[in-house]
C-alpha cells in the first residue's frame, strides 16, 4: 500500500484509540501566563505601537492590561515568544520589502 494510505490509516487508528480512551498520554505544552503590561514596558512601546507591531487590536491589548481578559491560544504563544525574543518576532513580521533593504 502507498505511504499516504499508511499515514492516513495510522491517523485514523490513533483517533479511534483516543475516542475510546485508549490513547497513550500525550504531552501537553501550555504557554505560561504573561503580564502584558510589563512585557510592553520591557520593549519600550506604547499600547498603539505594541498593538500595531505585533498584530493585536489596541482594544484587546487594553483589556489584557486591565485584566478584563487574558490572552489565550495563539495570542498567548506569540506573547511568550515576544517576551523571550521580541526582535525575532519583529524580524519575522517585517514586510518583505523592508526585510530586503
Amino acid at each position: 500500500m502507498s505511504t499516504a494510505f499508511n499515514s492516513i490509516k495510522r491517523g485514523l487508528l490513533e483517533a479511534i484509540e483516543h475516542a475510546e480512551g485508549r490513547a497513550p498520554q500525550a504531552r501537553i505544552h501550555r504557554p505560561r501566563p504573561i503580564d502584558v503590561k510589563a512585557l510592553r514596558a520591557k520593549v519600550h512601546m506604547t499600547q498603539e505601537q505594541f498593538a500595531a507591531r505585533f498584530g493585536f487590536s489596541t482594544a484587546t491589548l487594553r483589556h489584557w492590561e486591565r485584566g478584563d481578559r487574558a490572552p489565550q491560544g495563539p495570542a498567548l504563544v506569540l506573547l511568550n515568544v515576544i517576551e523571550h525574543n521580541p526582535n525575532a518576532v519583529i524580524d519575522a513580521l517585517a514586510a518583505p520589502e523592508l526585510a530586503a533593504a
